[in-house]
């Protein structure tokens, strides 16, 4: 599996490719707002990207980490597998139960 930073980056560079719209909006922005907030122009785009990024998965019903599974995956079905995975993970380090923790979440219990 790859470092979980070259995947977001990936995420991020395939969601742009997906969305020209975004990208041609990131291309337009008004270096005086970057300089504003006191922001390099790279910093202020790259902070846009993120904020679209975490819109589009809060649209989908997911976290951040989730759409970026979903764009690096290779099929529907590793997808799944990796998401239900990092959920357990995080299941057992709050002390929960499997089952309590994804009728919390809106998952469905499967077993390994």
């Amino acid at each position: 599996m790859s470092e979980p930073g070259t995947n977001h980056q990936k995420a991020l560079d395939r969601f742009l490719a997906e969305h020209p719209e975004l990208a041609a909006e990131l291309e337009t922005l008004n270096p005086l707002a970057a300089r504003a907030v006191g922001q390099s122009m790279k910093e202020y785009r790259q902070e846009r990207l993120n904020e679209a990024f975490e819109a589009e998965a809060e649209r989908l019903g997911f976290f951040a980490w989730e759409l970026t599974l979903q764009l690096t995956s290779a099929n529907p079905q590793e997808f799944e597998a990796q998401r239900l995975e990092v959920h357990r993970e995080v299941a057992q380090m709050a002390g929960m139960d499997w089952a309590e923790y994804c009728e919390l979440h809106g998952l469905q219990a499967k077993s390994r």
